[in-house]
């Protein structure tokens, strides 16, 4: 689907390519169609449903760059004869590769819980979502987090991409609270109807959201 001159695909869970001029993969998990003219892939974090091995084999070519969250080099390292290069990132850090410019966001949990006191997704882990500016459009995926302060200060964002499945990262209610922070022109939601979550969360996403923007409920492809 075009959107604002961009060509965004949702691949299911948190997985995204996005096209304009150049292809960019987010956190490919459970492809269906292996792509060897990938240029740039991004990842969030380590978790297996982000960080997948087996799925990042099936888009790897030797003209790609991996940009990935810092505590994730122990899985990427293996990719390093086979890719262009390898970037570790940590919140905060920004590059420009061909026409987009990639810079890592904060994402933790605040109240998503494995245990006691323990959350899924610590801050101090550096988990990272991802904000892709390509040609002034600015486009936000949030990888695994909660509503977080920091979405208060990302300034413009047109598209967000945010996970709505609840147990690990946002709840529905949750996300349409960050759309009201974020005030993004399209707000995409994810991270449902794989591994937790279903399309009822999306469709009362799109109910609670669209007071704040425009939400579209993609197709998984």
């Amino acid at each position: 689907m075009e959107i604002l001159g961009i060509d965004i695909h949702w691949l299911g869970h948190a997985t995204f390519k996005i096209e304009k001029e150049q292809k960019i993969f987010i956190d490919p998990f459970q492809l269906r169609v292996p792509e060897k003219d990938v240029d740039l892939i991004l990842i969030t974090h380590d978790h297996f449903d982000h960080c997948s091995i087996d799925d990042i084999k099936k888009i790897i070519n030797q003209q790609a760059v991996i940009i990935a969250a810092k505590m994730c080099r122990a899985k990427i390292d293996n990719f390093k004869s086979q890719v262009a290069k390898i970037l570790y990132f940590v919140p905060g850090d920004k590059i420009t590769i061909n026409n987009a410019t990639i810079e890592a966001v904060p994402a933790y949990n605040i109240n998503k819980f494995r245990a006691p006191g323990v959350v899924f997704h610590p801050k101090e882990m550096n988990y990272v979502g991802y904000v892709i500016e390509i040609d002034k459009v600015r486009i936000y995926h949030a990888g695994d987090t909660d509503f977080i302060p920091e979405m208060n200060n990302f300034g413009k964002i047109d598209i967000a991409l945010l996970p709505v499945g609840g147990t690990y990262t946002m709840n529905v209610e949750e996300a349409a609270e960050a759309v009201k922070a974020i005030k993004p022109k399209y707000a995409i939601p994810m991270h449902y109807g794989s591994i937790v979550g279903s399309e009822k969360d999306a469709e009362k996403f799109e109910k609670l959201a669209s007071e704040y923007t425009k939400v579209i409920i993609m197709k998984k492809e």
